[in-house]
């Protein structure tokens, strides 16, 4: 009797640390693992920054038990199209984003970026974001340090310089380089420049990702070059905010959407990225004929106040206003506008009618010639089909991105999306509308721009993952910002995991800060 006692009392010790031991067991969630197969019932098991050990009734020790039930366990979110510059160093926490469930995001997108990768890079790791960054290198930023905002043609000389300042970008870890060819001075270049920069980015196995030419009335050719760019310089293509804009061109998404589908199938890695809203948001600078923008912005009041080119100007955007089939400007709201914050939140005719004025087109045009001539504005613009919308959100290799900066919590009226992307999706769409299934859509939202941006180890819940987690509730889940009231952060978002380190804790951020520097391929590769 005494030698069993004996012998039961050296199992129990023995059983106790045959126990695996981890630092979050996360326990009975549906588990959506990122591939876009079924959600299936199990744990997830955590140690240091990585998934351990992924199965059911995980047998684990941990210091801390996240017992999910009814809640869905996904990989963290990547938004790959974002605008975070300046921003991370005053929103390090990044609220607007993890609320949302993204755990890590692009930025340097539209060819806007820091020219200095590694120095950004540096910036990044000092001040500890709660979010993952990876970056594009910008051509028009590019552009800007060698050439400043001429209209013109590079020499040679000059574009060397541009190709220069891609490659060194490229081994500092940037993971591609981005275009944006409506904006200053990127729409001055001609497709021949853009191919050699994308040439020199595809030497470090980058992608080269567009803010295309046009998304209005020559989409399509927009879209040609994109796509003649990814097969002359061998590299995969992203397409930014793939949208069909203006009232005049609503359906058109029937023609562009088989526009990609014939590039994949040609064999040209080609794919895009979708806000799920019907209005964009950009500089009102936008409205203007490009000419007019260049050189800066004394040369823009230069010319806007001699009579004949300011008629010039009205009658262009007049012209546009008729295409759209609209009478005033309505559609064109500002968001942000720094000589009077009274302007913000209300549209050009709004503010025209504010300020006294006759209610008519002639006088809105004029209050944007006025806005220009005191340092321009940012705006939403309301001129996207709903149907357009739903069309390419069917479409498989298409990802959601916000286009959003690190929202700062009640300054301006900006557009939504930076701060409801992923929960209009997952709520609107997925569980309202039923356009995609849940699985779909966090697929679209992990493992596929995880491929697309080669961030390496993410995306997926899978064992030696980093533990980039969200786990939310699929039924509850829910964007709450709206045009009107857009400073409102999403609900449904239980807790929200950065590698290994538990961010959102019952629905409340906590202060971690265990984001990284995310580095593409060409970081000490070559």
């Amino acid at each position: 009797m005494l030698k069993k006692l004996v012998l039961f009392f050296f199992i129990i010790p023995a059983f106790i640390n045959a126990q695996e031991q981890c630092d979050i067991l996360i326990k009975n969630g549906k588990i959506i693992d990122g591939t876009g197969n079924n959600w299936y019932y199990g744990d997830v098991a955590v140690k240091n920054d990585k998934i351990i050990k992924v199965g059911k009734a995980l047998n684990f020790s941990a210091q801390k038990i996240i017992d999910a039930p009814g809640l869905i366990i996904a990989p963290g979110f990547i938004d790959v199209h974002t605008h975070i510059e300046e921003d991370d160093a005053k929103a390090p926490t990044a609220e607007s984003f993890i609320y949302d469930g993204v755990t890590t995001v692009v930025t340097g997108n539209c060819g806007l970026s820091n020219i200095d990768m590694a120095r950004y890079f540096d910036l990044l790791d000092s001040l500890h974001l709660s979010i993952n960054v990876a970056s594009l290198i910008g051509h028009n930023d590019v552009r800007k340090a060698i050439m400043g905002r001429a209209n013109r043609d590079a020499t040679p000389e000059e574009l060397q310089r541009m190709e220069a300042l891609v490659e060194k970008a490229m081994m500092d870890g940037a993971v591609g380089m981005s275009t944006g060819l409506i904006y200053i001075p990127g729409t001055y270049s001609k497709t021949s420049e853009v191919l050699s920069l994308a040439k020199a980015a595809a030497k470090y196995h980058g992608v080269y990702a567009s803010h295309i030419r046009d998304e209005g009335d020559k989409v399509t050719e927009a879209i040609d070059e994109a796509i003649a760019i990814g097969r002359e310089a061998d590299i995969p293509v992203e397409i930014s905010h793939f949208k069909v804009s203006g009232q005049q061109n609503w359906g058109k998404s029937s023609i562009t959407l088989p526009m990609i589908e014939k590039a994949r199938q040609e064999g040209i890695d080609v794919t895009i990225d979708q806000y799920p809203y019907t209005a964009s948001s950009t500089s009102v600078s936008t409205l203007l004929p490009d000419e007019i923008l260049a050189d800066g912005q004394d040369s823009i009041v230069a010319r806007l106040q001699k009579p004949a080119t300011k008629n010039y100007v009205i009658n262009y955007m007049l012209k546009n206003l008729k295409k759209r089939k609209l009478k005033h400007f309505s559609y064109a709201v500002v968001a942000s506008y720094k000589p009077d914050s009274t302007y913000n939140g209300k549209s050009i005719e709004q503010i025209n009618l504010m300020k006294g004025r006759k209610h008519k087109a002639k006088q809105e045009a004029e209050m944007v010639i006025d806005i220009m001539l005191n340092g321009g504005a940012s705006g939403v613009f309301h001129g996207m089909s709903e149907e357009d919308v739903k069309h390419i959100m069917t479409y498989p290799f298409n990802m959601f991105a916000s286009d959003a900066s690190i929202r700062l919590f009640g300054v301006g009226v900006p557009h939504p999306r930076g701060y409801g992307t992923n929960a209009r999706v997952l709520a609107k769409y997925v569980r309202d509308e039923k356009i995609i299934t849940l699985e779909e859509a966090i697929r679209r939202m992990t493992s596929l721009p995880a491929q697309k941006f080669q961030l390496q180890q993410r995306g997926l819940i899978k064992e030696n993952m980093f533990a980039d987690i969200v786990i939310f509730d699929e039924a509850t889940v829910k964007d709450n910002a709206t045009f009107e009231k857009p400073h409102a952060y999403s609900t449904g978002f239980k807790y929200v995991i950065v590698n290994g380190k538990i961010t959102v804790d019952n629905a409340k951020h906590n202060g971690t800060r265990n984001g990284r520097p995310l580095y593409g391929p060409g970081k000490n590769n070559f």
